[in-house]
């Protein structure tokens, strides 16, 4: 079988992995990949965003199956395009990936199938938002409604910096059209996990839960970024808030899509909380997440590939997972979410028996791996105890301890 797989980043790393642990892949291509995917796969210099192109090669080059990683492309239609083709395309439409692409309809959506989820309001208008601040207060959630690539959320922990955060959206157009609609929620306070799963219209296949450190600084410090790291599955989630987040939240939505004219087939993220008052739903995401992805697939016994026909297919994938837990913690650049350097070369990345290497934002030049982007490589590590891996991650990230341009999080996995 032929494989494309559509994006840069750890997640497409870890879905290229997974992918070609079936005998039957016996040619992978990633459109457009990074260095540490070119070791595995044919890197395709096609943007993910470039829709027709894409079709065109994986018309030409008879593609089986291609599997879409990040947002961008989903919102811009990229499954409906391949399905129009009639290629076979891993992924929700155009109009069920809304259900990430816009902040606004994901809360409405909500509201009208009460589904738990934060009060809020939505606005155009700075003005009205601002006094809407005023008479809510802070702490106060403000979100740019369309995709802001990871960025567009602040928690305001002061009145002035929710005003400041309108601001920016609405007045400075930071995000540009992302920005141009704002959701404003009540803070909710407790411990975050993610729950991906399976979904096939109202067929819904819970995978672990994991939980994400979206702070870039230890102790969950500093700016928001695109996640330092994650582990799974969560020791400190009761089971009753497990399969509530099933029952209560990801089922219902999947038949409120179904309700809606907008079935969603692949991949539902739900970013979710538990509160005093029970679990509730921070955002949706419309495909894997990342760096999730990197902790969640290691422990997937099922082949991948078997996987996404059974679910194609409307059958049960009957999803079986390894015991023990996975950690991963990322290297980022100095100074991302904000300005960084590229172009840096990495340290030695020798293969580790105790550590998996999942490239992020790398390329290769001469032999030598150089960072490429704000998130370089995530190293994870599978045991029987958390600790156990917790510790295995951090022996091999000490290579990056004398090299100032790098900085990873110390405390991925402390959980108490």
């Amino acid at each position: 079988m032929k494989v494309l797989v559509i994006g840069s980043g750890g997640r497409e790393h870890m879905l290229v992995k997974k992918l070609l642990e079936d005998e039957r892949v016996e040619e992978m291509f990633v459109a457009p990949g990074n260095g540490g995917i070119a070791e595995e796969a044919q890197c395709i210099p096609i943007k993910e965003t470039d829709i027709d192109a894409l079709v065109n090669f994986a018309r030409q080059e008879q593609m089986d199956w291609t599997i879409v990683g990040p947002e961008l492309p989903l919102m811009l239609g990229i499954v409906n395009a391949f399905r129009a083709a009639n290629l076979n395309v891993f992924g929700p439409t155009q109009e069920a990936a809304m259900i990430e692409g816009s902040k606004d309809f994901s809360k409405a959506l909500m509201k009208k199938y009460q589904v738990p989820t934060a009060n809020y309001q939505s606005f155009t208008n700075s003005d009205q938002a601002k006094a809407y601040i005023r008479q809510k207060g802070a702490p106060i959630v403000i979100k740019a409604d369309g995709l802001a690539a990871g960025k567009g959320v602040v928690v305001a922990l002061t009145e002035e910096q929710a005003l400041t955060a309108i601001d920016d959206m609405l007045e400075a157009n930071r995000f540009g059209q992302a920005g141009a609609c704002v959701v404003i929620e009540e803070f909710l306070a407790g411990k975050e996990f993610s729950l991906f799963a399976f979904v096939n219209g109202e067929s819904v296949y819970p995978m672990l839960p994991a939980r994400d450190h979206k702070r870039a600084f230890d102790g969950d410090q500093g700016p928001n970024t695109g996640g330092m790291g994650a582990y799974s599955p969560v020791p400190d989630l009761d089971q009753e808030h497990l399969s509530f987040a099933v029952e209560s939240i990801l089922k219902p939505v999947a038949n409120a899509m179904v309700a809606e004219g907008r079935p969603y087939t692949g991949v539902l993220y739900a970013g979710l909380i538990v509160t005093a008052d029970g679990v509730k739903v921070i955002e949706f995401n419309a495909r894997f997440g990342d760096p999730e992805t990197q902790v969640v697939l290691p422990l997937l016994k099922n082949n991948l590939l078997q996987v996404i026909e059974d679910i194609d297919n409307g059958n049960d994938p009957k999803l079986e997972w390894r015991a023990g837990y996975a950690i991963g913690a990322v290297v980022a650049s100095s100074g991302y979410p904000h300005q960084y350097r590229k172009g840096v070369t990495l340290p030695d990345l020798p293969d580790d028996d105790q550590c998996y290497l999942i490239h992020a934002g790398t390329v290769k030049e001469a032999e030598q791996f150089k960072s490429s982007g704000g998130r370089v490589l995530l190293v994870g590590a599978i045991n029987q105890t958390l600790k156990r891996a917790q510790a295995n991650i951090y022996h091999y990230l000490e290579r990056f301890d004398q090299n100032k341009a790098f900085f990873y999080r110390k405390d991925i996995g402390d959980f108490e």
